[in-house]
């Protein structure tokens, strides 16, 4: 098990390094799955910021020369972020805001929720660093019930000199095996990033790849253990995590009665929960299967619990583990995810953006990066 380590000092990664490797922050870092796909793309994220220890942990343990810091937001400056460059130049500063009080599983709970207003924090970090481009990635939601502070980021950055482009987009059209609807923002400074084209299409349309699928992924793998298991015979690696929770006997029973990519409906009325029976018209994802030969549905922290989403493997009976759920968001086989407890785990897990996503996004930004520096330099010896 990967320990938690101590937070990176000051890692000076563009020493040694070409300077026309852009740099990049990941602000509200979680485990590192951003981070992943900058790296991907080319960039070198020479800091991250995420406050919450498990995920903090999983970062540095996969992403140990980023100067990472395990702080609140709020506390931290962008004279602090720039220390990570050699001349304080930040090309790209990229984040993913909680989007907890916007996303619709909350939307019924209509209470304020403090996390709401850490898009600011990001605006105001983008004053203090004045990166070159920013990537921003939310929930959909943000642009509904969110709008008011969308609106607000949107002035604030137009204001100091950037140029927007934002837009709704569905990763499983970027190389994501899951049905994931996704809002994404890119700017730059005096110049424009178009958000990228699909990649894919749900049944190979217009000459793009097809959609991957569940079967693509996790098709290969072998029965987990549950985590109960794992612990009696002293065989538990969390850093792998192919590891499910126990499953009581009538969810088993449940999950029984379901047929791949069907729901809860399928469940007889006396199996069902009290509060799902007779006309309850509530979520109905709850208690389904996945398919094998489509995307699956949107990964959520509750991934390996029934009761929280169609997250029922598509034959055996049993909901998929968290390294399952790990490769659903595209996240490397290898990744460490370093936590003893599966409900972290899985926060984890679930709060990711999609690696492939991430690096697409990312190499849509290093273009338009780089045909922007070869403008200026054009530029430059035009005037000289």
């Amino acid at each position: 098990m990967t320990s938690y380590g101590p937070v990176i000092g000051n890692v000076n990664v563009r020493r040694g390094i070409s300077l026309s490797i852009p740099v990049a922050i990941d602000l509200f870092s979680g485990g590192g799955a951003l981070t992943v796909g900058l790296k991907r793309a080319g960039f070198a994220v020479v800091a991250a910021v995420e406050i919450e220890k498990h995920a903090f942990a999983t970062y540095v343990a996969n992403h140990p020369e980023v100067n990472s810091y395990k702080q609140d937001v709020r506390a931290v400056k962008g004279v602090d972020l720039l220390e990570s460059t050699d001349d304080g130049v930040v090309d790209l500063l990229a984040g993913c805001p909680p989007c907890q009080g916007f996303t619709s599983l909350t939307s019924k709970y209509r209470t304020y929720d403090a996390r709401n207003d850490l898009i600011r924090e990001m605006a105001r970090l983008i004053e203090e660093v004045r990166p070159r481009a920013v990537m921003m990635e939310n929930v959909p939601g943000i642009v509904g019930r969110g709008k008011p502070l969308l609106d607000e980021f949107r002035d604030k950055i137009e204001c100091l000199g950037y140029d927007i482009s934002a837009g709704v987009l569905q990763l499983a059209d970027y190389g994501v095996p899951q049905s994931r609807r996704r809002f994404a923002l890119l700017a730059g400074r005096g110049f424009s990033i178009p958000l990228p084209k699909p990649t894919h299409s749900k049944r190979g349309e217009d000459g793009l790849k097809r959609w991957r699928t569940v079967r693509d992924v996790i098709g290969d793998l072998e029965e987990p253990m549950t985590l109960s298991e794992a612990k009696a015979r002293s065989a538990v690696d969390c850093a792998d995590w192919h590891l499910i929770s126990s499953m009581t006997d009538v969810n088993r029973k449940r999950l029984k009665c379901v047929n791949p990519g069907a729901s809860r409906l399928d469940i007889p009325d006396r199996l069902r929960p009290r509060c799902h029976r007779g006309a309850y018209s509530g979520f109905s994802n709850v208690y389904g299967r996945m398919e094998w030969d489509e995307v699956s549905p949107t990964i959520t922290a509750g991934c390996t619990t029934l009761s929280k989403g169609r997250f029922g493997h598509p034959e055996q009976h049993r909901t998929i583990s968290v390294r399952e759920a790990a490769l659903l968001q595209s996240m490397p086989s290898d990744y460490k995810i370093d936590t003893p407890y599966i409900q972290y785990a899985c926060s984890i897990v679930g709060n990711a953006l999609p690696c492939d996503f991430a690096e697409v996004v990312a190499k849509r930004c290093v273009r338009s990066l780089s045909d922007r520096s070869v403008a200026e330099h054009a530029g430059a010896r035009v005037e000289g």
